[in-house]
């Protein structure tokens, strides 16, 4: 059975200021564990998130919902700045392409 904290997003990564792999959860940001190998860092992250994830259950806090299981629309807005929408609008107009299609690919590279 697949647990909540396994549906939740995980990164390891290497920290040259503490000389260590570190392990990291995008749901919750401010938890890390350091770690010699990617491996034991990843080990280290998801023991850490099981037991916060539980400390806040028993809290009665709400636990935040893995980003894997939230549904996205497809649609947010960007401000920039208006020289930079010109720029754009004149790259899509010269492209043959809608201004939604330039910012797309922009924003995907």
């Amino acid at each position: 059975m697949v647990s909540e904290f396994d549906k939740f997003t995980y990164r390891v990564t290497w920290s040259e200021e503490d000389d260590e792999f570190v392990g990291l959860c995008a749901e919750i940001p401010s938890l890390s564990w350091l770690a010699e190998s990617p491996e034991n860092a990843l080990k280290g992250i998801r023991k850490v998130v099981r037991s916060c994830i539980k400390d806040m259950e028993s809290n009665g806090e709400d636990v935040p919902p893995a980003l894997a299981m939230k549904n996205y629309s497809g649609k947010f807005m960007v401000r920039v700045p208006p020289e930079v929408h010109r720029k754009l609008a004149v790259k899509a107009a010269e492209s043959g392409v809608s201004l939604n299609r330039i910012a797309s690919v922009k924003l995907a590279q």
